[in-house]
């Protein structure tokens, strides 16, 4: 397993609530540029910002959604793909509406503020240590390390969308 937490493209175990982890994701977001071209799909760089912020919004429950996918598959399969599997993310897979940047999702605004928002969303998150969250849409209820690990590789499949 050592070998391939090396690798660059598929984090092995990181979690948003490890401080070096934590750190590397805002020294991403932070070098992240608007104008940074998409490796896959169809948002900009700035709606994977405002994305990221309403999906941080959706689980610490400031942001209603009338969407529950967590079915027994996700809780089970997906869970297992999205969180213990050392592979990426797949790409395009289907998100809440009010995080889906064609449906009901934030629009971007001005790039800089959205980006902060989204550091403070990430400690607002890391604050919370896993607990006293809303269930994940698609995942259900999570522990506390999944939700850790749900915060890290969100946060890095959309930076690594955008050669952050």
């Amino acid at each position: 397993m050592r070998a391939r937490e090396s690798h660059p493209t598929v984090p092995c175990m990181k979690n948003i609530f490890h401080d070096a982890h934590h750190r590397s994701l805002v020294d991403r977001v932070t070098r992240l540029r608007p104008d940074a071209p998409g490796r896959w799909g169809r948002m900009s760089a700035p709606q994977a910002v405002c994305h990221l912020n309403d999906a941080f919004l959706i689980v610490l429950g400031d942001l209603p959604t009338g969407v529950r996918a967590d079915t027994l598959f996700n809780r089970t399969v997906g869970r297992l793909f999205a969180l213990t599997l050392p592979v990426p993310w797949p790409k395009g897979v289907p998100t809440a509406p009010e995080a889906d940047q064609e449906k009901k999702g934030t629009p971007p605004g001005e790039f800089d503020r959205d980006r902060r928002k989204l550091t403070d969303l990430m400690e607002r998150f890391r604050a919370t240590r896993g607990r006293g969250l809303d269930p994940h849409v698609a995942l259900g209820r999570l522990t506390p390390g999944e939700w850790g690990r749900w915060g890290y590789r969100h946060v890095d499949h959309h930076l690594r969308q955008f050669g952050a």
